[in-house]
């Protein structure tokens, strides 16, 4: 099930909001400028269905978002349970950084969680009367999470991760993250 929680970004014990409403999810995030939508499929998915078929099943949403957004490029990515590679890969992202562009996913199957820190100076003339906070959001099957370029946040797949999620791209060449230099993620709950 979907989830948002929100805290005071120097308090990681005490939730200021907690929802698995999607509609409230979408209604608290798009305050701050993050898209979050729930997708169907328009085509029965398992696990012999290839990349090029999934993007195929969500075409519609995927198309209505490329051209309200300017999206280049689609792919799709995946991680099997299991995976050897898969403590790199979680540390990979674990830390607090931004990006130029959007970073738009959508679960096809399985999680992840998202953490963005707004109200910072970053991102400060958007959410200044928001004050700073934590806004830790659990995707999974069924989820789309755009976060805008320069949203200072970190990203949870699990210890032991498994899923699928589509990617949409402003650049041909896909994004790169950059450190903000910050430990907070280091204070925030995890996925298990």
């Amino acid at each position: 099930m979907s989830q948002l929680t929100i805290y005071a970004d120097n308090d990681a014990n005490k939730a200021l909001v907690s929802t698995s409403n999607a509609d409230d999810i979408a209604q608290q995030l798009a305050k701050v400028n993050v898209r979050f939508e729930q997708w169907q499929a328009n085509a029965d998915i398992n696990e012999h269905t290839t990349h090029e078929q999934i993007i195929s099943a969500y075409k519609n949403d995927i198309d209505r978002l490329k051209t309200e957004n300017g999206y280049q490029t689609v792919d799709v990515i995946s991680l099997a349970k299991g995976n050897p590679a898969s403590s790199e890969l979680r540390k990979k992202f674990l830390f607090e950084h931004t990006h130029s562009e959007d970073e738009v996913r959508f679960f096809v199957k399985g999680q992840g969680l998202f953490c963005l820190h707004l109200g910072n100076k970053v991102y400060q003339v958007l959410c200044q009367h928001l004050g700073n906070k934590v806004y830790q959001v659990l995707c999974q099957q069924g989820d789309l999470i755009s976060v805008p370029e320069l949203t200072p946040h970190w990203f949870d797949m699990g210890s032991d991760p498994e899923f699928t999620a589509i990617r949409l791209f402003n650049n041909t060449e896909g994004w790169v993250a950059k450190s903000t230099d910050s430990s907070i993620a280091e204070q925030f709950p995890l996925l298990d």
